[in-house]
């Protein structure tokens, strides 16, 4: 039997003797959190998450540098990690997980396509992010960006 994403994060994350996590979310809203609580006993381990989905969120509840968000924008590198280092440090987690993008249909640049998302975990050691360009409709990019969220933070647990 294979294991889905948030049981293999319940299995290495026990009763939150090896750490606690936190999400972040824009385009995922709230579905990374979700997918973490679905699991019985996630309570040992996942502290709380923050659908920051105005950048006024990012900035006010993550502590997003309004720079970041002038200079690179939301859907950026700069702002995924900025999100995820204010989650941790919002809960207080060993571990965090952001997820910012563009769900679609609109709000694409020529830069910043549908289906870009960045990703990044913020732990112990610092943060580093992921770029993904999934296709589909809104549903579908939301859907894969959640399944890469968790992916991401498994590894990064591993």
């Amino acid at each position: 039997m294979t294991l889905s994403l948030e049981e293999q994060l319940f299995h290495l994350l026990g009763a939150g003797d090896r750490g606690t996590i936190a999400t972040a979310e824009s385009c995922t809203g709230g579905n990374v959190a979700a997918r973490i609580t679905s699991v019985a006993g996630s309570s040992a381990y996942m502290l709380g998450g923050i659908v920051a989905y105005a950048n006024s969120a990012k900035e006010h509840l993550l502590g997003v540098d309004r720079t970041i968000l002038e200079k690179h924008g939301a859907v950026s590198e700069a702002c995924a990690i900025a999100m995820a280092e204010g989650a941790r440090k919002a809960f207080g987690a060993t571990w965090a997980v952001s997820t910012t993008g563009i769900a679609g249909p609109g709000g694409a640049t020529v830069t910043k396509p549908v289906g870009l998302v960045y990703v990044a975990v913020a732990g112990p050691a610092g943060a580093r992010c992921t770029r993904f360009t999934f296709s589909g409709d809104r549903m579908q990019v939301t859907q894969a960006a959640t399944a890469e969220a968790l992916a991401v933070l498994s590894i990064n647990l591993t």
